[in-house]
């Protein structure tokens, strides 16, 4: 892979080589022709004259669904299903229900529903708002591997169901919008090699915006100019901190950022669409996005493949109702113990070996809220043990009062793994029983992932699990037409 060196900083080089090198291609299964974007239209918009921004945004602006493979098209799909099951669960929580009270008194009088809250039309920005935090309620909603710090089903599905609702448009529109934002979002997270998080910004907080906006300006039918305006009002909507990993409590604003990202680039577009405008370089120059939220960052990353390939197939759905650094370690103390058949009682020890961040962020050994028990990865370890972690509802108020899963975290041992980065997940999990007995396991990509994806009856499993306190009969019939999305010329039905 080549870089720009004039705008690489620090270990950009090397840190995007290595990002290169974790899933070969960033394309996971990359032989698949399938996943090539045809050559002709698309084409003429992979150069970078105007800079990066705006190829960005005159890609964002000409995508057609005909120009969208059948896998990228069945992944995006998949990944609106698994979200608006991940919003119909979180709008039961006491946080979600605060975001919506607040949605409803300051944006009546639209045309978008808030999905799962039960009647009442809003704004299209405030029904955006809403959703993006209902998307990550609890831990559930779908993300990309290699890790490009964004969450598609939050930020595009969010903006892009309030809006397409808000206009009247159609189940075609809102999956060839989500495939365009999906594919700006994810590059300019990639472009980051995730360090603004390192700066203490919450990651989809900030590129949520770019991708909620190119959605929006899509379904709105910008043309390159009006885009590029989106993208560079949307840059100054980028926001969010990672405050509620290192102090202890307020974990509700993580949610709050997915939110906000979502809103924001549905607010940015909506300026555009009346003719405010944004600086036409605002990822790439001086002072802008990468300089101003990253210490290192690779520009040859905001263009690479566009026109070529989609980064919509890195999109990942979750598996557990926990933070994805915990995925790994979940399922390797869920493949052991299935493996040896040991019980919780039996275990002398458990060491889980990965990245800095996994062994110091993601490491609370008594989380003080069970927002923080999803965000501890030895709490879920533990958990995992004596609930079903694929189940939301095992991390329930009471849960970090519950003394078997305490004693056992309490044996959990985080060790860093000299020489992984941050951004590779892999996880060795080992289990010290109490009879002599030493068990060890590997966990490169967990099921869910683009390696090992969930096919159609794992999804639909999880999104009945998500749906399981409405009728049964309605929730498979809404999981089989979300599948169909793309062939409804109205979008009024999608609300509960």
């Amino acid at each position: 892979m080549t870089t720009s060196t004039s705008v690489v900083s620090r270990r950009g080089i090397l840190n995007a080589a290595m990002v290169a090198g974790a899933v070969p291609a960033l394309i996971p299964v990359a032989a698949s022709s399938a996943e090539q974007a045809p050559v002709g239209a698309l084409q003429k918009n992979t150069n970078t004259e105007g800079g990066q921004t705006v190829t960005l945004a005159k890609y964002g602006a000409a995508l057609r669904y005909e120009d969208i493979p059948a896998p990228v098209l069945q992944r995006a799909k998949d990944a609106i299903t698994d979200v608006v099951g991940a919003i119909i669960f979180g709008a039961q929580l006491p946080w979600s229900k605060m975001i919506i009270a607040y949605a409803r008194a300051t944006g009546p009088g639209g045309k978008s529903a808030i999905i799962g809250a039960g009647g009442g039309n809003v704004q299209a920005p405030m029904a955006a708002f809403a959703h993006g935090a209902m998307a990550h309620a609890f831990e559930l909603d779908n993300l990309t591997r290699p890790d490009s710090g964004s969450h598609p089903g939050a930020a595009l599905f969010s903006s892009g169901i309030a809006v397409a609702q808000a206009h009247g448009l159609s189940g075609r529109a809102l999956v060839t919008a989500f495939v365009a934002g999906a594919e700006v979002m994810m590059r300019i997270g990639y472009a980051t090699l995730h360090s603004d998080e390192e700066r203490g910004f919450h990651a989809p907080g900030a590129s949520g915006p770019f991708g909620a906006a190119t959605v929006t300006g899509h379904l709105r039918g910008f043309d390159a100019k009006k885009m590029t305006n989106a993208l560079g009002i949307a840059a100054s909507c980028s926001s969010g901190l990672l405050a509620f990993a290192h102090s202890g409590d307020g974990a509700m604003v993580k949610r709050f950022n997915m939110g906000r990202g979502a809103e924001g680039g549905v607010l940015a577009a909506s300026l555009a669409a009346e003719g405010f405008e944004g600086p036409s370089k605002v990822v790439e120059c001086e002072a802008g996005f990468l300089h101003a939220f990253c210490p290192e960052w690779d520009m040859a990353l905001l263009t690479e493949g566009l026109g070529q390939s989609f980064k919509t197939m890195n999109i990942m759905i979750k598996r557990y109702a926990c933070h994805i650094t915990a995925h790994n370690p979940v399922e390797g103390i869920r493949n052991l113990r299935a493996e040896h058949g040991f019980k919780p009682e039996d275990i002398a020890s458990i060491s889980i070996a990965g990245s800095q961040r996994m062994a110091t962020i993601n490491n609370i050994p008594e989380p003080p809220d069970a927002l923080l028990a999803q965000f501890s990865i030895p709490f879920c370890v533990a958990l995992s043990m004596y609930r079903d972690p694929i189940d939301p509802r095992s991390f329930d108020a009471n849960v970090v009062k519950d003394p078997h899963i305490l004693a056992l975290t309490k044996l959990v041992t985080m060790v860093v793994t000299q020489g992984q980065s941050n951004r590779d997940p892999t996880t060795i999990v080992t289990v010290k029983l109490k009879d002599g007995r030493e068990v060890s396991t590997k966990v490169t990509a967990f099921t869910g992932t683009p390696e090992h994806p969930l096919d159609r009856a794992g999804l639909k499993e999880k999104f009945m699990l998500l749906t399981a306190d409405h009728p049964k009969a309605k929730m498979s019939d809404l999981f089989d037409r979300l599948q169909r999305i793309d062939t409804e010329t109205s979008l009024d039905w999608l609300r509960l």
